[in-house]
């Protein structure tokens, strides 16, 4: 068998398993391997990020018809069984034939012979009775969100708006770009992109679907756009950054938040873009070339660690510190089965580095903290508890675009509410 998308998606599925890999690496680095053209690479993602993205439902599809149970089965037979289930349930380009069939063979050429007639036999079974199945009422299943999730969720929101969460974290997203207003005009850029769809609210912001490699794009090498949500680009609106502030962004990398800031800063001023790994680093400033941006420089450092040289000198410190991840699920779908209990040494780290950063903040300058989470242990907790040890510091309203609006001081974005990533931003000023 020649290398093909199903083989590919597997490769990344067991890259996840055995190895902890995150599935977009992974599948970046089996499509480099694979050489497949740009359909078959684009059936491959879809294999691989569909399988993860319902792997509770499929599994429990699967196990309706294994004798012995999925524990029964050796590790790349269920790979290869969720593969072929998600082809006949979930995907109506695939004949589910075709899907059966190609399943057989995989588990053929992986030298698991004997397990063909399983596979064949369970798939088989999928198919017959795919139009009876029953409908699943376990939003954990459903969904396939973990249960402590799906119950962090009801907490928050109540049942009802929790499943329209489930259901959007679901769904496939577009690509979120934001255009360059330092080197192209808005009637150009669209111009350049007629696919681009401009966001429903946040000016300049704009989605993209199925344009292949970005970096293959004109637009996007003379520096037109740039990659970032429309959650992410609120956080230079909220830090009310002008022309000629110095401003540390604290975790910088890839360079977002940092490019962001620097065009509402009309290229005018200094960004101090720091991060912990050098690599990073020069991604941010590659970023920045690209882009025309002149008023960024870097800085390795980690955001925990005082720097005394700083103390004092921003207008602006940003804050979008390592979370979770939460509130972009719909984009990463494996974040979802990160366990609870990995997350809870996450508060400490935050609350460390925004103790600190908080040192560079000037006499009544802007401190903005922010996460690409929904936790409150992760957001509003981490706030509350530097408050109250930094009496100098205070929550100040402010305002954002469209269907934000007015905030008392912080806001936590819903890709449900607000069409944007699962997002946290605060804003806090330091008292003169």
């Amino acid at each position: 068998m020649n290398t093909n998308a199903r083989e590919v998606a597997l490769e990344v599925l067991t890259a996840c398993r055995k190895a902890d890999a995150w599935a977009d690496g992974a599948l970046k680095s089996a499509l480099n391997r694979a050489g497949l053209e740009s359909r078959d690479a684009a059936l491959a993602a879809a294999l691989a990020y569909g399988v993860i993205q319902n792997r509770l439902l499929l599994d429990f599809r699967i196990e309706a018809y294994c004798k012995n149970g999925l524990r029964s089965l050796e590790p790349v037979i269920l790979d290869i069984l969720r593969i072929g289930a998600y082809q006949i349930l979930m995907m109506d380009r695939v004949p589910p034939s075709a899907a059966v069939n190609q399943a057989v063979e995989m588990a053929k050429f992986h030298r698991r012979a004997k397990a063909a007639g399983l596979v064949n036999a369970i798939l088989r079974n999928l198919c017959r009775e795919k139009d009876a199945l029953p409908p699943v009422e376990d939003l954990s299943i459903r969904y396939s969100h973990p249960r402590w999730l799906v119950d962090t969720y009801v907490q928050l929101l109540g049942r009802e708006e929790a499943e329209r969460v489930l259901a959007e974290n679901n769904r496939p997203v577009p690509m979120s770009i934001q255009r360059n207003p330092l080197s192209v005009s808005r009637e150009e850029l669209e111009a350049e992109l007629p696919s681009a769809v401009p966001h429903p609210w946040l000016p300049d912001c704009y989605s993209l679907r199925g344009v292949g490699d970005l970096e293959r794009l004109r637009a996007f090498q003379q520096g037109h756009f740039f990659v970032q949500d429309a959650a992410a680009k609120l956080v230079s609106l909220a830090s009310g950054c002008r022309s000629g502030d110095r401003v540390i962004d604290v975790c910088a990398a890839p360079g977002g938040k940092s490019f962001a800031m620097a065009i509402a800063m009309n290229n005018e001023g200094e960004i101090l873009s720091c991060d912990i790994h050098a690599n990073k680093l020069r991604q941010v400033e590659q970023g920045a070339a690209r882009l025309g941006i002149a008023c960024i420089r870097t800085l390795q450092a980690d955001g925990r660690i005082r720097r005394e040289e700083l103390v004092g000198t921003a207008d602006v410190v940003v804050c979008d510190v390592p979370c979770s991840g939460l509130g972009i699920i719909r984009k990463k779908p494996d974040i979802r089965y990160k366990r609870p209990e990995d997350l809870a040494g996450l508060p400490a780290i935050q609350g460390a580095i925004l103790s600190n950063a908080a040192c560079y903040v000037k006499p009544g300058g802007t401190l903005i903290y922010s996460t690409c989470t929904i936790r409150p242990e992760e957001n509003e907790s981490v706030v509350e508890a530097f408050l109250r040890g930094a009496p100098h510091f205070v929550r100040e309203p402010f305002s954002l675009p469209g269907a934000v609006g007015e905030t008392a001081g912080d806001i936590t974005l819903w890709p449900q509410r607000h069409q944007t990533d699962g997002f946290y931003i605060c804003k806090l000023r330091k008292q003169a």
